[in-house]
């Protein structure tokens, strides 16, 4: 059979733009490398209790179109992020707000916790030169040692002084006794995972599983008029000019015979000593009371080739790299690239449907397909 389109990946962009394809009569194959659909939204079921497998997904978005096209694909609750931190077994709350100050500072007003950030904030004079300075710039000294630093050092796997500057160029600073970690108006988790969502996004579509395209690009090329890769960037490119750098990710799951591990779905280990960047509690995202709880530690790991790539490196040289396969890519009359692999950018989910939506608009409505 001949296809209207090859899709490659079937993570949300590969998934919404299939979606619109199918909308408009066009016939669809996606490709998936993995043995499940989804990318890194694939949910579990263990224990009675949805686990996200690639790390927690909290959809939160300001778009009220996004917004309403996943509300028809699943119902949300209304999961509020309310992450905490533990410095060496202090506890601390995310995002940095009243709540922080007071147990940082013992202040209690406002007007108290701004002049002692004000007063921290003196020590970096000028433009900041890196990471840390542009931290403790932004939310002094102390919150930057206990709150920023370590953490951001396990993540990136080299030192703040190291980082550039613009990785922060702001930090989430609330004068408000307020723990919501986001400021988007809409915000929640669907009721028994992401995979609905997909499953619902790819009807209609024609989909295999455990196959690498690139290993066969020619023979599953000829199979389509068009095909949009959401795979890596320069993997599709053979690594002419290098390696695009990436953070990866290793995640340790273990049922617990315990209610109720540590309260919270999320908590992140921001000292340097503890291994794990966060753990998980899975049955909080859905308020769940089953008689056993799932955790996940999440370890943060170099990347090399062969691992899942998570978070692009965003730094100069490898912005400067991205823009040279960007070119290459622009001169592919029959390819589209999509996504955080194929854009070489960290998405926030309503960001890549958004994205994918637009793409299809372009693709089908202005007669590009």
């Amino acid at each position: 059979m001949h296809y209207d389109y090859l899709i490659v990946g079937s993570g949300l962009f590969g998934s919404v733009f299939a979606h619109e394809a199918v909308k408009r009569g066009k016939t669809c194959l996606v490709l998936e490398k993995r043995n499940h659909i989804g990318g890194n939204v694939y949910c579990e079921n263990i224990e009675g209790i949805t686990v996200h497998r690639y790390g927690a997904h909290i959809f939160h978005t300001d778009n009220k179109e996004v917004w309403d096209y996943v509300n028809a694909l699943a119902t949300f609750n209304r999961y509020t992020n309310s992450p905490i931190a533990n410095y060496h077994g202090e506890i601390y709350n995310m995002p940095f707000n009243m709540n922080t100050f007071n147990k940082m500072w013992g202040v209690r007003t406002p007007e108290e916790a701004k002049a002692k950030i004000e007063e921290q904030r003196a020590a970096i004079s000028g433009e900041p030169k890196n990471l840390e300075e542009q931290a403790i710039s932004l939310v002094g000294r102390d919150i930057y040692q206990k709150l920023v630093s370590g953490y951001t050092e396990k993540q990136w796997g080299r030192s703040c002084r190291e980082l550039p500057a613009f990785i922060i160029k702001r930090l989430p600073v609330r004068f408000t006794y307020d723990n919501n970690y986001f400021n988007d108006r809409y915000q929640g988790i669907p009721e028994g995972g992401y995979n609905q969502i997909i499953e619902k996004l790819l009807e209609g579509v024609e989909i295999r599983l455990d196959t690498d395209y690139l290993k066969e690009r020619e023979y599953w090329n000829s199979l389509a008029d068009r095909v949009l890769y959401t795979g890596m960037l320069d993997a599709y490119f053979d690594y002419c000019y290098g390696n695009l750098e990436y953070r990866s990710l290793r995640f340790e799951t273990e049922t617990l015979e315990q209610e109720n591990y540590q309260g919270v779905a999320v908590v992140n280990y921001t000292d340097r000593e503890t291994p794990y960047t966060r753990i998980i509690e899975h049955k909080h995202f859905e308020y769940g009371t089953q008689p056993k709880t799932v955790i996940t530690r999440e370890y943060p790991a170099s990347w090399q080739r062969g691992m899942e790539p998570y978070y692009p490196v965003n730094d100069e040289k490898n912005g400067a790299l991205y823009k040279k396969y960007q070119a290459l890519a622009e001169k592919e009359e029959k390819v589209l690239f999509g996504g955080r692999l194929g854009q070489y950018c960290y998405y926030d989910m309503d960001k890549v449907i958004a994205a994918a939506l637009k793409m299809a608009t372009e693709a089908f409505e202005n007669g590009d397909a």
